[in-house]
């Protein structure tokens, strides 16, 4: 059985290695220099990661009555997400008992669901 195994996988191995080129072969070229040039000049900018000063800007434009923000972290809600949860508190509390998710529209951040992220701070 263990003399026989090499000989089973080893059409399989040979098989697997002679389609690997044709496949190359038939994807397009690679991209010309003025090609990714153009990519570039057209790729949209993109903003900084969202921190607290974004997040309290924000939250005090969508949340008037509410107290300051005073001390918020923000991460972002996944691999290339342009999301960002924060995590934050309220004037003199120090634990941050609330959440709430900026997300990047028109080349800055908003404040998504509003009316729910300023109900947790009333």
């Amino acid at each position: 059985m263990i003399r026989t195994l090499p000989l089973l996988i080893a059409p399989l191995v040979l098989a697997a290695c002679s389609e690997a080129p044709a496949q190359e072969a038939e994807g397009d070229s690679a991209p010309t220099s003025r090609e990714i040039a153009a990519a570039i000049e057209n790729a949209e900018p993109s903003l900084a990661p969202a921190d607290r000063d974004t997040f309290a800007e924000k939250f005090a434009a969508a949340c008037p009555s509410a107290k300051a923000v005073n001390k918020a972290s923000c991460r972002a809600q996944g691999m290339g997400s342009r999301n960002f949860v924060c995590e934050y508190s309220l004037g003199d509390d120090e634990y941050l008992r609330h959440e709430g998710v900026l997300s990047a529209a028109d080349g800055e951040y908003v404040l998504d669901n509003p009316e729910k992220v300023c109900a947790q701070g009333a």
